[in-house]
């Protein structure tokens, strides 16, 4: 006496390359669509925020976005998505010189040790690949998934400079602003 099982379903651990694609529609994981630069500005002028924005060459460090500095006004930063063993997302939003300490972190924040997250996991929460990480992109954490930690060195500059979902351009917005802009988002 056997078990008996229903029909047999394709899924996408189909263990082979044909079974996956004769079915390629269950294998697709449905992405949320994330909001473009234009949603973004949009968003920001709805809330009556003014910003001014400048193009340039894609930049994925803090190195290379130095020459900014010298056009733009404010405090430059970086932004850490960061993950924890428990599964907890955070979003570390500092100065760019600021140095981090991944290790002792999670000590500050009451919450397990950290780790950076996986592009796909950034992607999937905030909606921008990797090296285009910003507070900005919370406009797509709908689900509120990420908790938000901005740097106090950080939080005394008048003016701050973030990519607009995109690594090729920055944005300067007002530090009150960027509040309004985060509370919006419901975080």
């Amino acid at each position: 006496q056997g078990s008996q099982r229903g029909p047999r379903t394709p899924s996408c651990q189909a263990r082979s390359r044909s079974d996956k694609t004769a079915f390629p529609a269950l294998c697709r994981v449905a992405q949320p669509v994330s909001a473009t630069r234009q949603q973004l500005f949009a968003r920001l002028a709805e809330l009556g925020i003014e910003t001014r924005t400048i193009e340039h060459e894609a930049v994925f460090t803090v190195a290379q976005s130095a020459r900014l500095e010298r056009e733009l006004p404010g405090g430059h930063t970086k932004n850490l998505f960061l993950r924890d063993r428990k599964g907890a997302l955070f979003l570390v939003v500092a100065l760019g010189h600021a140095h981090i300490d991944l290790k002792s972190l999670h000590r500050t924040l009451g919450c397990d040790r950290l780790s950076f997250g996986k592009p796909e996991l950034l992607m999937e929460v905030l909606g921008v690949p990797a090296g285009s990480v910003t507070p900005f992109a919370l406009i797509n954490d709908a689900a509120r998934r990420v908790t938000v930690i901005l740097d106090a060195d950080m939080m005394r500059h008048e003016r701050l400079n973030y990519h607009p979902l995109q690594n090729t351009a920055t944005t300067n917005i007002a530090r009150q602003d960027l509040l309004t802009f985060i509370r919006s988002c419901g975080h």
